[in-house]
């Protein structure tokens, strides 16, 4: 159980620095992605890891007490990626929701990490 969370814990880290990558390409060099050749395909991947790392999770959270890890939380990092693996693509986002946005779900997921290490 462990070795699966963070192995899926370590892939949604890849694709959170993923999109803050094709967020910032996208606004310095006005590179429009098409949609069905590049967003659709990836946000379909990330969505397949997403959804695993989420059923992972809340298995785990049933069987382990966690002190500072919540339901609540695991759901809203999930929507938090699903909404920036789409996002990144666009560059007319807001910059501060998009990196405030970024930084949560980093931040949750090294805790993650930390607590499962």
């Amino acid at each position: 159980m462990k070795t699966e969370i963070i192995d899926l814990t370590e892939k949604l880290l890849h694709y959170n620095r993923l999109f803050l990558k094709y967020y910032q390409e996208g606004r310095e060099n006005g590179i429009s992605y098409d949609f069905h050749e590049t967003v659709k395909p990836f946000s379909n991947e990330v969505r397949e890891v997403n959804d695993r790392w989420k059923d992972a999770m809340n298995a785990w959270l049933k069987n382990e007490s966690v002190k500072h890890i919540h339901l609540k939380q695991i759901d809203t990092t999930r929507e938090h990626i699903s909404q920036l693996s789409i996002q990144c693509f666009f560059p007319e986002t807001s910059k501060t929701r998009f990196l405030n946005t970024h930084r949560t779900i980093e931040y949750f997921l090294l805790e993650i990490l930390k607590v499962n290490k």
